[in-house]
């Protein structure tokens, strides 16, 4: 059936690889609005004083972060490389401190120039090095996500830094002179590196490529689909049963079949991203050391897809009831699994029902190889719970066959 239909096997091919370039393009440099959206972020204050509890209280009053306070730097650091947080924010030991020894050195050094009496022991004080406030970064989340933050905390930092200058000012003078603006406090975002030390550095095609690939699989739902209903119509079903040949071999010859449909799809997709979008001005999709890990994801997330199409096949009795269902069936699966919108942003219950979605496993599975450099021990659960989905919805389809042909 499928060798007799050449259009619908250019069409499975082809339509992946125009919806992955049209989304990637699209989506490219594109901001994602926040707003009215808590996000758990953990905050870790080493300073415990002044500006700390500013930046603590200011982070609290955007009401758009929930704060968690409860964890090392280590295990902060663990924790959102791994994909459970989206971002920490380390607050440096003596933070207050030493931004106050810096701006009343300079103050000092300023008022001094104008001939004032100034306290000679604070204006030969060597200034303090430059403190960084280390921000820790999920490698999934959007860059655009990452740069709003940055550029909000920076905002808040100078504020601090300025309120203090001036305060310092009016405490000698009474009055506000020009100095250096240059910040004490500087940003560094620590990033997961690879065994070879290379750090990782997600951008818009390591996010697209993973996400939409996995779309194009689990659309063979509605071919797979079709094909057992046309067998059910034209009586090839009826020949099958009266075979020697028990059902689930055919089952299972389908499943080989569909797999190296979906295997293929990926590779064309994995192509495009590296070979096709460095002329489309978009990064290049960058799998070194890490293709055979997602030909594995890919095989596993092949299974869950072919499993559902098996189980949809075999409860419709039209092509008419099979594809529309399989099309919104898929739409609502990517939509509920973070295709479309990330998992973090949706509602709190909603997070919950993703947790439960195949498309959300496979998807997790692909960020961890590609942006957590994970290796296949650490993906393993979600291997599984692809497996077992596959396996769970190939035993309902035989059941239910066998107690409809029963009757």
């Amino acid at each position: 059936m499928l060798k007799r239909d050449i259009g619908g096997i250019v069409i499975i091919f082809l339509m992946p690889l125009l919806l992955i370039i049209t989304i990637t393009l699209i989506q490219d440099s594109t901001f994602k609005n926040l707003e009215g959206t808590r996000i758990p972020v953990i905050f870790i204050d080493n300073d415990r004083s002044e500006v700390s509890e500013s930046i603590k209280a200011n982070l609290t009053n955007a009401k758009t972060f929930s704060l968690l306070t409860d964890f090392s730097e280590k295990e902060a650091e663990k924790a959102v490389f791994a994909g459970k947080y989206q971002l920490a924010i380390v607050i440096p030991k003596n933070l207050t401190s030493d931004l106050n020894q810096n701006i009343d050195a300079k103050v000092q050094s300023i008022v001094s120039s104008f001939g004032l009496e100034t306290d000679a022991a604070n204006s030969k004080k060597e200034l303090p090095k430059t403190k960084e406030i280390h921000l820790y970064f999920d490698p999934a989340t959007n860059t655009s996500f990452k740069n709003s933050v940055t550029d909000g905390i920076n905002k808040m930092i100078f504020g601090i830094e300025n309120k203090k200058i001036y305060t310092a000012f009016q405490d000698q003078l009474g009055t506000t002179e020009a100095l250096d603006n240059k910040s004490l406090i500087t940003f560094k975002e620590i990033k997961p590196v690879t065994e070879g030390k290379k750090e990782i550095l997600p951008n818009s095609v390591q996010h697209n490529v993973p996400a939409w690939a996995l779309f194009a699989i689990f659309f063979i739902v509605v071919p797979l689909s079709i094909n057992l209903v046309k067998e059910k119509s034209q009586g090839t079903s009826v020949r099958i049963r009266v075979s020697p040949t028990p059902y689930y071999i055919h089952i299972l010859g389908k499943t080989f079949t569909y797999i190296i449909i979906c295997m293929i799809q990926f590779l064309l997709m994995v192509a495009v991203g590296i070979y096709l979008f460095p002329y489309m001005d978009l990064p290049q999709f960058d799998v070194t050391g890490k293709m055979f890990h997602l030909l594995v994801v890919t095989f596993f997330a092949g299974l869950a897809a072919i499993g559902f199409g098996i189980l949809l096949g075999t409860i419709a009795d039209t092509q008419e009831q099979s594809a529309p269902f399989g099309a919104t069936s898929v739409v609502v699966l990517a939509a509920i699994g973070g295709i479309w919108v990330p998992v973090f942003l949706m509602p709190e219950f909603m997070q919950k029902i993703a947790a439960f979605s195949p498309m959300n496993w496979g998807l997790n599975a692909y960020y961890d190889i590609i942006l957590r450099n994970a290796g296949l021990s650490q993906i393993a659960p979600k291997l599984i719970f692809l497996l077992v989905f596959y396996i769970v919805m190939v035993v309902i389809s035989l059941l239910y066959d066998r107690k409809k042909n029963e009757v």
